[in-house]
C-alpha cells in the first residue's frame, strides 16, 4: 500500500500534523531541561510556621515577582506542603545564586524614618513607580532606585515632615526588630576625619536607630572585648524587650556562646556590612549631631539611604516622587564597581517591587548540579527511553512474528514521546522524573498495543466491519485503562508535598491521555488498513 493511502486516514494525519506543529515550536521557542539535565541550583525555603493555601500562593508570588525583577525570568518557584518552598535556578553563577539568597532573604519591609518616627512605609509606594539606574564616572560609581508615593501617602508624610528640613530621611530595608546590636569600638575609628571624633560618629548612629520603642540599643564593645560582661548584664536584664543580636561576624567564639546561653538569636553582620557609611552636612553646627555629620548607610541595620529632606518639604509642600541613592565601594573600578553597582540597584529595586513577605522565611544550603553532571543524565535518559522503545518492538514483533509491526511501533511510540516531551517541555520544564515518567508509558502502551494487534491479527477470519467493531470494544478497554491511570496519577498531580515527583504524574496522565485518543488509535489504522489491503489482493 502506498504511503498516500495511509494518509488519507484521518487519526494517521492528525498525529503527523500534531508531530509537525510541536517540532515547529521546539525549534522557535526551545524544550526546557530542569537543572538535572543542564546544571543549576535548587534553594530549599522553610517558613518560619505553616501558612494557608492563600498565604502560600501570595508568598510564591511575591518571590516570582521579586526574582523576575532581579533578572531570573527561568527561575521555578514549588511550594512543599504548607511550609516550605523549593527555589530552582537553572544555570546560575555563583553570585546570582548568593544575590538570590539575599532576595529571598529579604522581608521587604520599607520604611522611611523622620525624628525617630515612621514617614513612610512599603504600602505608600505606587506600583508599577519603582525603577533603578546605575552611573559610572572617573571618580566613583553610583546607584540610584527612584520610586513614586500614593497621594495620601504624600500628605502624611508632608505632615511627618513639617520642621524637618534639613534633617534626614533613613530609608530603612528590613530593618531588625527587638534586636541588640554589638558594635565594636574599633569600628568608629576606621578612616578618622579631621574635626570628627568617635563620639560624633556613635551620635549619629543613635540618631539613626531611633523610632519609639522599637529602637536599637548599641553596646559599645572594646576591641577585644574585655568589657563584655557589662554588656552581658544588659542582654540578661533586657530579655524581655530583645530577643536577637546583631554581632560581627568576626567576634570571638565565646562571644556567640554566651549570648546563645541567654536565648539570644543571633544575626551576624560581615565586616563590611557592620561598617557605617556617613557624610558631613554643610553646616557643622547642625543640631542633628555636635559634628555635623550624618549617617548615610549602614546595611548592618538596613539603612540605605539618609536623603536630607529639602526646606520646601519641611515647609509642608507635598511630593510625591523620591529617590534612594549609593555609591560602591572605592576599592573596586571599572567593571566591577559597575557590576556591583547594578546588582545592588537590581537588589533593592526587585525587593520593593515585589513587597513584603508575611513570613519570615530561613534559606537552606543550595544544591548545585554541575553542567557536566547534567549532561551525564541526559544521556543516560536517553538510552533509557530509546532502550524501553526498542524492547516493546521486539516483544511485539516475536509474539505476531510480523516484521510490518517494528515501523508502525516505533513510529507512534516515538511519535508520543516527542508529544509528551514538547508539550511538558514547552510549558514547564523537563526533569528526571518526567523521562520516568514517560518509560513508565511506554511499558504500560504494551497492553494497548497487544490489545490492537490480537484484534487485527487474529487467527479467526472476521469482514472488515467486524474487525472495525472488534476494534472499538478493544479501544473502549484501552480508554477505561487510560482513565483509570490518569484518577490514580491526579493526587500526586496536585500534590504539593511532593512536587519533585511531579514531572512523573504530568508525564503518565499526557502519555495515557495521548495513547488511547491519538497514538494507539492511529497504530490502529495503520495496522487495519494494511492487513486490511493484503486480504483485499489475496
Amino acid at each position: 500500500m502506498a504511503i498516500i493511502d495511509y494518509l488519507k486516514d484521518h487519526r494517521i494525519l492528525f498525529l503527523l500534523l500534531l508531530v509537525l506543529i510541536l517540532a515547529v515550536l521546539d525549534i522557535i521557542h526551545g524544550i526546557h531541561l530542569g537543572t538535572e539535565f543542564i546544571g543549576g541550583t535548587d534553594i530549599p525555603i522553610t517558613l518560619e510556621h505553616s501558612v494557608s493555601s492563600a498565604e502560600m500562593s501570595s508568598i510564591v508570588s511575591i518571590l516570582q515577582q521579586r526574582l523576575s525583577k532581579f533578572g531570573l525570568g527561568e527561575v521555578n518557584i514549588q511550594p512543599i506542603g504548607n511550609s516550605q518552598i523549593q527555589v530552582v535556578i537553572p544555570r546560575a553563577s555563583q553570585s546570582e545564586i548568593e544575590s538570590t539568597i539575599g532576595i529571598i532573604e529579604s522581608q521587604g519591609i520599607f520604611q522611611g524614618v523622620i525624628d525617630g518616627k515612621v514617614a513612610l512605609t512599603g504600602q505608600s509606594l505606587v506600583s508599577g513607580s519603582i525603577g533603578g539606574t546605575t552611573n559610572q564616572n572617573a571618580s566613583s560609581t553610583d546607584w540610584s532606585v527612584s520610586f513614586y508615593i500614593t497621594q495620601g501617602a504624600a500628605q502624611s508624610f508632608s505632615k511627618a515632615a513639617f520642621g524637618q528640613g534639613g534633617k534626614p530621611i533613613y530609608m530603612f530595608l528590613d530593618r531588625p526588630s527587638a534586636a541588640v546590636l554589638i558594635l565594636n569600638s574599633s569600628i568608629l575609628n576606621i578612616s578618622p576625619a579631621a574635626g570628627i571624633t568617635s563620639a560624633d560618629r556613635l551620635s549619629a548612629i543613635q540618631n539613626a536607630t531611633l523610632l519609639g520603642a522599637q529602637t536599637i540599643p548599641i553596646k559599645i564593645s572594646s576591641p577585644s572585648y574585655s568589657n563584655f560582661n557589662s554588656i552581658l548584664s544588659y542582654l540578661e536584664t533586657s530579655r524581655s524587650k530583645y530577643s536577637t543580636v546583631l554581632l560581627e561576624s568576626s567576634a570571638p567564639t565565646w562571644v556567640s556562646e554566651n549570648i546563645i546561653a541567654l536565648n539570644y538569636t543571633i544575626t551576624y553582620i560581615t565586616p563590611a556590612n557592620m561598617t557605617p557609611q556617613y557624610y558631613t552636612t554643610s553646616n557643622p553646627q547642625n543640631p542633628l549631631s555636635p559634628g555635623g555629620i550624618i549617617l548615610t548607610s549602614w546595611p548592618a541595620i538596613g539603612l540605605l539611604d539618609a536623603p536630607l529632606l529639602s526646606q520646601s518639604l519641611g515647609n509642608g509642600s507635598i511630593s510625591q516622587g523620591y529617590t534612594i541613592t549609593g555609591s560602591i565601594a572605592s576599592n573596586l573600578t571599572g567593571t566591577s564597581a559597575s557590576a556591583a553597582a547594578q546588582t545592588q540597584e537590581k537588589d533593592i529595586e526587585s525587593v520593593l517591587s515585589g513587597g513584603a513577605l508575611p513570613v519570615h522565611v530561613v534559606v537552606g544550603i543550595p544544591y548545585t548540579t554541575p553542567p557536566t553532571l547534567g549532561q551525564h543524565f541526559e544521556f543516560v535518559s536517553i538510552i533509557a527511553l530509546l532502550t524501553a522503545v526498542v524492547a516493546v518492538a521486539f516483544v511485539i514483533t516475536i509474539r505476531y512474528k510480523k516484521i510490518f509491526l517494528i515501523g508502525p511501533i516505533l513510529l507512534t511510540t516515538l511519535s508520543e514521546l516527542f508529544i509528551v516531551l514538547s508539550i511538558i517541555g514547552l510549558a514547564g520544564n523537563i526533569d528526571l522524573a518526567t523521562i520516568a515518567g514517560m518509560i513508565a508509558v511506554v511499558g504500560t502502551g504494551v497492553d494497548a498495543q497487544i490489545i490492537i494487534s490480537d484484534e487485527i491479527l487474529g487467527k479467526h477470519k472476521e469482514d472488515h466491519q467486524n474487525t472495525r467493531i472488534k476494534l472499538n470494544s478493544a479501544f473502549y478497554v484501552i480508554w477505561v485503562d487510560a482513565i483509570l491511570l490518569v484518577i490514580a496519577m491526579l493526587p500526586l498531580f496536585f500534590s504539593t508535598s511532593l512536587f519533585s515527583v511531579t514531572g512523573f504524574s504530568e508525564s503518565t496522565i499526557f502519555g495515557a491521555l495521548l495513547g488511547a485518543f491519538i497514538t494507539r488509535p492511529a497504530y490502529g489504522s495503520i495496522l487495519s488498513r494494511h492487513f486490511s489491503s493484503k486480504e483485499s489482493n489475496k
